[in-house]
């Protein structure tokens, strides 16, 4: 059971989720300290985890070797200009889970050159089957990314990328990702309502396939294209669908959509970085 003190900077969804992963991986909930201003959020966090929690953000980071940021992008340079004096003091390894929070700002507002890891989670994190990248500042040792990378395997599958600017590559294909796949999900639900299912049936069959599908490809060796062609008969129901997808280029649409997605998450961090 790991007993390295970690503090979360705001009790919100993304945290309680954290929280409750890393429990669960027999983490020791005494070593986990949590400050959010909600009251009743932090009775609910002691009462289900055995966490301590705070009102005062200083008063969690007491001796912390890991300091969490979950709070949102609009409040990170107040928080985090208010926690630098201690954070500069006890240098622990800083985990932003700020969306479009650059490292830059972080470390402008700190105040010193702390170890810093970015970490951009999408929302199926909450049931702990998310995707998160990670990237870390130079001053991010081994032994800190390891730490980064076992906090976030609590959540879902980890992934680093090597250059900053590529969080935002991730923030487009996993953190908007899941929209992506409900609104194919309502077209799957309401084109079988059009040929003739009920409301209920075509629910649950889109969402049945949707998952098995996901499953397949998880535990294949084979890439989606292999398994896409294997599901595939010649002159059969599928290959007239995907004929259809083809002849509106599919591709081309998923590419320009991810494409803006990406544009987007690099706006909103230059302006974050700007106001700053």
């Amino acid at each position: 059971m790991s007993t390295a003190r970690i503090a979360f900077i705001g009790g919100g969804n993304m945290a309680t989720s954290l929280i409750a992963g890393l429990i669960a991986d027999g983490y020791a909930p005494q070593s986990i300290q949590v400050s959010d201003p909600d009251p009743d959020r932090r009775h609910r966090l002691q009462a289900s985890f055995g966490v301590r929690a705070f009102a005062d953000n200083r008063e969690a980071l007491e001796a912390a070797e890991t300091v969490v940021l979950c709070i949102k992008p609009q409040m990170a340079a107040e928080v985090c200009a208010d926690l630098a004096p201690v954070l500069v003091d006890l240098r622990p390894l800083v985990l932003s889970i700020m969306a479009g929070v650059p490292e830059s700002a972080l470390q402008r507002w700190f105040g010193g050159e702390l170890a810093v890891v970015r970490a951009m989670p999408n929302t199926p994190a909450m049931l702990q089957t998310g995707a998160i990248g990670l990237h870390a500042s130079p001053e991010v040792d081994a032994e800190g990314r390891n730490r980064a990378e076992t906090i976030m395997r609590a959540v879902g599958l980890v992934r680093w990328v090597e250059e900053e600017s590529r969080i935002d590559a991730v923030t487009a294909i996993s953190g908007s990702g899941p929209a992506y796949f409900f609104l194919f999900m309502e077209a799957m639900e309401e084109a079988g309502i059009a040929l003739g299912l009920d409301a209920q049936t075509a629910r649950l069959l889109t969402i049945q396939t949707a998952l098995g599908a996901a499953k397949m490809a998880m535990e294949s060796n084979d890439p989606p294209a292999r398994l896409r062609e294997q599901v595939t008969s010649p002159g059969g129901t599928t290959e007239r669908a995907l004929a259809v997808f083809n002849e509106a280029d599919l591709r081309a649409l998923v590419a320009k959509a991810a494409t803006a997605a990406c544009d987007r998450a690099a706006e909103l961090s230059r302006t974050l970085s700007e106001d700053a």
